[in-house]
């Protein structure tokens, strides 16, 4: 049996400036442990090439991303002052991602909205 799909990605890309890549690591570090604690959390971690850096994360709706934007809001304002952010995407079903658009409306995301798939 198939669960109703309510999971949201978030998919942000950042360039980190030269010289801070160790101190956006270190960041990265921090909001992974701050993260672990989040119950609605599926998946979280970093991954870079480069200076690019890559938050690999997924929630199991709206409300758990808005959660852990609150948690870690402090620490991503230190890495937004030594990266910028390039490209952020939000995947998710329509019901979830209405609920992020006012909410994330200033860091200019694409919306992508989920219309075929499954959730195990």
């Amino acid at each position: 049996m198939a669960l109703e799909d309510s999971v949201c990605t978030l998919v942000p890309y950042f360039t980190v400036n030269d010289g801070k890549l160790d101190e956006f690591k270190s960041l990265g570090e921090q909001m992974v442990e701050k993260t672990r604690g989040e119950s609605a959390v599926c998946f979280y971690g970093f991954s870079f090439a480069g200076q690019r850096a890559h938050c690999r994360e997924g929630y199991n709706d709206a409300a758990g991303i808005l959660a852990h934007l609150e948690n870690v809001g402090e620490l991503l304002g230190e890495a937004l002052k030594i990266a910028s952010l390039d490209n952020l995407e939000v995947h998710g079903p329509a019901a979830e991602l209405e609920k992020l658009k006012e909410p994330l409306k200033d860091l200019n995301p694409v919306f992508f909205t989920m219309e075929t798939g499954f959730r195990r």
